[in-house]
């Protein structure tokens, strides 16, 4: 019968070798070491019972130092028990990211994380915060039809329901000004929970409309899909005159500042919470409604 334990040393010795000599590609060896020693002791424990993790923890930790304690040998077991199912591994991402995502049941949400976190860079700790925060969880379920069958996106796509907005001082939000003024504070997250590509133009975006001037709340544009967004904040529970005011500011845009190669313009509107028959009635499907949350 195959030595488990002789098998299993020998490898985490091996990659900590590698990790010296290659350390370009430490990852890549880390993650294969680990997936090929989750294997042995995914099969160890069909013998002898799951005991033998910590049997095998204290004589490696013993021999090896740290590093091999139980909870990281069961990590690798999970590690390759979650990724011997055809699912490719990530060797772009670290040991830590990956201690992040076998935190997830769902494969099709770990495969969205390894996407961003691979497309955007995004460190592990961050990569933490955004599972922390459901941010699988909280996109259009049509948007998670699209990613399992790799269809195309749309900007609109990955705008988070409902958009966390930080609130560290757990200030009081009655007015627009004050929802406002926390999302200019920590920009660049609210342009996170829209999705990728968003850009900040402007606050309070002025436009003329015959002889009266209006205000945009919020004025993105998006580099991905070439077009504006407009975003309206409200307080209040979403009203059927307010999809009336960004259709308006979006034709606006459309007209004076939109290119001929540009697509048109996206309307968000922000608000308490929403009200699905007043937006199931909106012609124009360029306008989103969607509910924020401060946390």
């Amino acid at each position: 019968m195959l030595n488990y334990y002789n098998e299993i040393k020998n490898q985490l010795i091996n990659n900590e070798i590698t990790k010296r000599i290659k350390d370009y590609s430490k990852n890549k060896s880390d993650l294969n070491t680990y997936y090929s020693v989750g294997k042995l002791l995914s099969e160890a424990g069909k013998h002898y019972g799951d005991g033998i993790i910590k049997e095998y923890s204290k004589r490696l930790t013993s021999e090896l130092g740290k590093g091999y304690g139980v909870t990281n040998l069961k990590n690798m077991r999970k590690f390759y028990i979650t990724f011997s199912k055809s699912q490719a591994l990530p060797d772009q991402l670290s040991w830590s990211h990956c201690i992040e995502l076998l935190k997830l049941k769902n494969i099709n949400a770990i495969n969205y994380y390894i996407d961003i976190s691979m497309r955007q860079n995004i460190g592990y700790r961050e990569l933490g915060t955004r599972i922390k925060n459901k941010e699988y969880e909280r996109l259009p379920e049509k948007t998670r039809l699209k990613l399992i069958n790799k269809d195309d996106n749309k900007v609109e796509d990955f705008i988070k329901n409902p958009i966390i907005i930080r609130n560290p001082n757990n200030i009081e939000v009655t007015k627009e000004k004050v929802l406002q003024r926390l999302i200019l504070e920590d920009i660049p997250s609210f342009l996170k929970e829209l999705g990728n590509g968003f850009c900040f133009i402007e606050n309070e975006y002025k436009i003329k409309i015959g002889n009266t001037f209006n205000y945009i709340d919020i004025l993105l544009f998006n580099i991905e899909f070439n077009c504006y967004i407009v975003v309206e904040l409200k307080v209040t529970e979403l009203r059927k005159e307010y999809i009336g005011q960004v259709e308006v500011y979006m034709n606006y845009i459309d007209s004076n500042l939109r290119k001929n190669n540009q697509d048109k313009t996206i309307g968000i509107i922000i608000c308490k919470k929403d009200n699905k028959y007043v937006i199931d009635y909106c012609s124009d499907k360029r306008i989103l409604s969607k509910e924020y949350e401060l946390v």
